[in-house]
């Protein structure tokens, strides 16, 4: 049996995976000195915040039946696992980039490690589409999706240039 979640949840886990995004490409920032590889890094960062007041937006939008529990959750289990998909699944919170950037890793290094970490928010964002009414901001999320893949995009051209 699956485990169902409300359309709350699933924004404040898109929120979360968008705030962790954040501060992945601004520890990134931090650990290269190429000024392109700067600015490519702090555009992405700031994209991450676009989103993040997106879905906080449509949260926000909800009506009270699309944020009521859709199973019976007196401990928060379901939250508390959605919130774990997202801390430890995609850009994952509870390491700091600090730590996981801990300044051995090159450029190249980072780029791949941001190539996957996009690839896995596509693939959620994939799924809230599927579940997000027309009229509740479907479009929205696929505009996001748009933006992830790009981001896909972008950083498999840097990270082939560097690579030639």
């Amino acid at each position: 049996m699956g485990i169902d979640f409300n359309a709350n949840e699933v924004l404040l886990m898109a929120e979360r995976i968008e705030q962790n995004g954040q501060k992945f490409y601004r520890g990134a920032v931090q650990r290269t000195d190429d000024p392109e590889n700067k600015e490519l890094l702090q555009k992405l960062a700031e994209m991450e915040v676009e989103h993040e007041a997106t879905f906080a937006t449509m949260r926000s939008q909800l009506g009270a039946d699309e944020k009521s529990d859709n199973v019976f959750d007196p401990e928060s289990r379901a939250f508390q696992y959605l919130r774990a998909m997202a801390d430890n699944r995609i850009f994952d919170v509870n390491v700091d980039p600090e730590k996981v950037l801990a300044g051995t890793e090159g450029i190249e290094e980072v780029l791949r490690i941001a190539i996957g970490m996009e690839k896995d928010s596509v693939v959620f964002y994939q799924g809230i589409k599927d579940a997000v009414p027309d009229e509740k901001g479907k479009d929205k999320v696929s505009e996001i999706i748009k933006e992830e893949m790009w981001h896909i995009t972008v950083l498999s051209r840097r990270l082939t240039e560097i690579t030639k």
